[in-house]
């Protein structure tokens, strides 16, 4: 009897020890009221949880989490017994909205593989040719009529640098002599942008106007563009398998549902009349 006793009781002592040691979704935390808190709700609201609580070392996250179902739940059975119909309309909207978001989020993912990225890669970069990037600098004032008299100061030999520095109302650049680095197509304000165009390697231009004033540009040096890696772009090109999958996906089952509008008649004004959803 005493053998049995204490079988009895080292097997139960095992069998926490291993419940410990390996805890499932359904391990039950706690209980309030009798309602079971699972590890599984823990884990579910980690996941929806803003990327700043994550830095929190897991001790004082996994309390902090567990107390603020302990809350919720006890907070909760307070408004079960006297939900009303705002109440179940929210809670059914935001389950619609959740379940979509399953769904979408399910489509994207699935979406992006090697072979699709490598497709789409091909497809918007393998048969383009790179474009060109320029390097120049430029001198900025507020009337022609200054640009003009730096253009000439410069036509009969004076430093572009030391103009630049003395003169460009443009101060980021003219801490550098003028100077903008290298920038492709796209990157600058179009006035500026067709004048660089135009020009060729270790010209000056004439004045140029644009939003931020009158512009003498002098063109430095045009290359072509590196030819982006597939890593360069994958970011980017995710995005757009992403984009297209969704779009895709939320085309195809809305058009196979069988959808009914029954909204003739009805004053879109209607929607500000909460009193409707009251009780």
């Amino acid at each position: 009897m005493l053998k049995s006793a204490f079988l009895g009781a080292l097997l139960a002592v095992t069998a926490t020890a291993a419940w410990a040691e390996d805890p499932t979704a359904d391990t039950v935390v706690a209980t309030v009221n009798g309602k079971a808190i699972t590890l599984g709700h823990m884990i579910a609201m980690r996941e929806s949880l803003p990327p700043q609580y994550l830095q929190l070392d897991d001790k004082t996250l996994f309390d902090g989490i567990l107390d603020q179902i302990i809350q919720q739940e006890a907070l909760a059975e307070v408004a079960e017994g006297s939900i009303g119909k705002r109440d179940t309309l929210m809670l059914d909207n935001q389950r619609r909205g959740y379940l979509s978001g399953v769904t979408l989020d399910e489509t994207a993912r699935a979406a992006v593989t090697d072979d699709a990225v490598q497709a789409l890669f091909d497809e918007k970069y393998a048969a383009t040719e790179p474009g060109k990037e320029y390097n120049a600098a430029h001198i900025l004032v507020a009337t022609e009529d200054e640009a003009k008299s730096i253009k000439a100061d410069l036509d009969g030999g004076a430093d572009f640098a030391a103009i630049a520095k003395e003169k460009s109302t443009d101060r980021g650049s003219a801490a550098a002599g003028g100077d903008l680095g290298w920038f492709g197509v796209g990157m600058m304000v179009k006035p500026f942008e067709d004048a660089v165009i135009a020009m060729k390697a270790g010209e000056t231009s004439a004045p140029v106007q644009s939003q931020f004033g009158w512009h003498v540009i002098r063109l430095t040096e045009v290359r072509t563009a590196a030819k982006p890696t597939i890593e360069d772009v994958r970011a980017e090109l995710e995005g757009e398998l992403q984009g297209r999958a969704v779009e895709a996906k939320v085309t195809e089952l809305t058009d196979a549902a069988k959808v009914e509008k029954t909204v003739d008649g009805i004053d879109p004004a209607i929607l500000k009349n909460v009193d409707l959803i009251e009780n």
